[in-house]
């Protein structure tokens, strides 16, 4: 599952729901990177109230943790999902879109501390629903300089014209 890491990031811009349909199966876009400190980490710690060390003590994590310091919770780096899917498409005629859930999500690869991050998405599904569609991203969680993602999802959302 290797990417291309000096990828610019980049975003697809439709005018309306219609002409999204040819970019099923399609990548869409690259997120920026973004870096995850260990500030960042404890900030989802405390609003999450998960405080295990592997996350929050960077002296016990030197010393006790596989991974040689604190890495991020998985679900630090899944909150990005919504922020990168904003960031790799927009269709114009849509007024409102709503994050409906996630599918078949997998955690591959820690984050470290100071990491950068990003969000590459491609269009796996698309289902008319009244005044809309019900779209089915695949989301790749990208780590650079890394071979493996840390996360893949299905991210599910809605969209309404």
């Amino acid at each position: 599952m290797s990417s291309d890491h000096s990828q610019a990031p980049y975003s697809t811009t439709v005018p309306t729901l219609q002409d999204l349909a040819p970019y099923l199966d399609k990548e869409l876009g690259i997120s920026p990177w973004v870096t995850i400190d260990q500030e960042r980490i404890n900030t989802f710690a405390q609003v999450t109230e998960d405080h295990q060390w592997i996350h929050t003590e960077p002296e016990k994590a030197a010393q006790l943790s596989p991974f040689g310091g604190t890495i991020a919770h998985g679900f630090l780096v899944l909150s990005l999902a919504s922020k990168f899917v904003y960031d790799t498409y927009q269709i114009g005629s849509v007024k409102m879109g709503l994050n409906y859930g996630l599918d078949r999500v997998r955690f591959i690869n820690p984050v470290r501390v100071d990491a950068q991050v990003r969000g590459r998405v491609r269009l796996i599904g698309m289902e008319a629903v009244p005044n809309g569609a019900k779209l089915k991203l695949e989301l790749t969680f990208e780590i650079h300089g890394e071979e493996k993602p840390a996360c893949v999802a299905e991210f599910i959302g809605m969209v309404f014209e």
